[in-house]
């Protein structure tokens, strides 16, 4: 989580701001590795059918322009001219989004667009609890994105993203970098995709503490699809560069909890939190349904009494007109579900199908 060290006469965030802080952060370092980095929000699933597969997708190209943000080497030739948009309800009455125009150039395909996460609006006080007013808080990364096809089956891409953030006075600059690569088999069932997530740094610190290291993140997936059946099976590894993913907890409160621990777990604990399950039913070019499984996000965001749904994720998908509509739900706790939309279409194809 981000830490902003403030002066003892500055306007403070007040509890609301906390809370909302530890939410948000809770189901994303779930899937990542603690708060010892800013920026979390760039390990975010941007895409509607990423988060109903489980996460993020890295290993299927060329078919739904919005997992670009997972793995940028996933952009292809087909995709030329749409415009991508995305948007999540997310906890505690926070959102994020996305919006990309893909188009070819430079021997390659370039998408262009931002990520957004709006914290909403606060009521500020002082330290003698007086209110002062409202502010608001949200945080941006621009997507560069440069893909180039090696050749039949094989693509690398490149994402630039400077990233500002704005907690209420405080504002932090940076700059990170996601590098990809993706492979195909020659008859299309097969894929696979690796990406190194947010190489960079901080440039400008909130409040002139010391820099704080991103969120830096391998991945890597592999997608099947069946040749007499319409399904596809993915597998996504999270935190590749970091084994251990379980947790040592101090306090006797979470013992109480099924399946909790206060000792680290084994290999098998932890190849299970590194892992994302996801399933998709394809039964025709115009309907698409996905579901997903996130282990390690239902393991550390369960409750005394039960886990419910919590990890598991489900979406479904339309092609209506040049317009492709995802929609997702995915439960991170018994209190937190996200819905999310992802909207793709080309306006130059529309356009000509009107005027024709």
């Amino acid at each position: 989580m981000h830490r902003i060290n403030t002066p003892a006469s500055a306007t403070t965030m007040n509890k609301k701001v906390l809370i909302a802080l530890f939410v948000l952060y809770s189901p994303v370092l779930a899937a990542q590795v603690g708060g010892d980095n800013t920026y979390e929000f760039l390990n975010l699933s941007w895409s509607a059918g990423g988060s109903a597969l489980g996460g993020v997708i890295v290993s299927i190209p060329g078919e739904d322009p919005s997992f670009i943000t997972g793995n940028p080497a996933l952009a292809t030739e087909k995709m030329h001219g749409l415009i991508s948009l995305g948007y999540a309800s997310y906890l505690a009455g926070m959102g994020f989004g996305s919006a990309n125009y893909i188009f070819e150039g430079m021997g390659g395909t370039i998408a262009t667009g931002l990520n957004w996460l709006n914290y909403g609006t606060f009521t500020g006080a002082d330290n003698a609890g007086n209110i002062t007013g409202s502010f608001r808080a949200a945080e941006y990364a621009l997507n560069l994105i440069y893909t180039r096809k090696i050749d039949s089956i094989f693509n690398i891409g490149f994402n630039l993203k400077p990233v500002l953030s704005q907690l209420e006075s405080y504002t932090s600059f940076g700059v990170a970098a996601d590098i990809g690569a993706s492979v195909t088999s020659r008859n299309s069932l097969l894929s696979a995709g690796i990406v190194f997530r947010n190489i960079g740094f901080q440039a400008v610190t909130y409040a002139g503490e010391e820099r704080e290291k991103l969120p830096f993140e391998i991945l890597a997936g592999v997608s099947g699809k069946l040749a007499h059946a319409p399904f596809r099976f993915s597998l996504t590894l999270r935190n590749l560069q970091k084994y251990d993913l379980t947790h040592s907890y101090d306090t006797t409160a979470f013992s109480a909890i099924p399946g909790s621990t206060s000792e680290k777990d084994g290999f098998a604990e932890n190849l299970f939190r590194h892992a994302l399950f996801g399933v998709e039913c394809l039964p025709h070019q115009s309907v698409w349904f996905g579901a997903g499984y996130n282990y390690q996000r239902r393991s550390e965001l369960r409750v005394e009494s039960g886990s419910a749904a919590a990890g598991f994720s489900w979406g479904f998908g339309v092609n209506i007109s040049g317009f492709r509509l995802v929609f997702s739900r995915a439960t991170y706790h018994l209190a937190g579900i996200s819905n999310q939309f992802s909207l793709a279409f080309n306006p130059a194809s529309i356009y000509r199908r009107i005027t024709d």
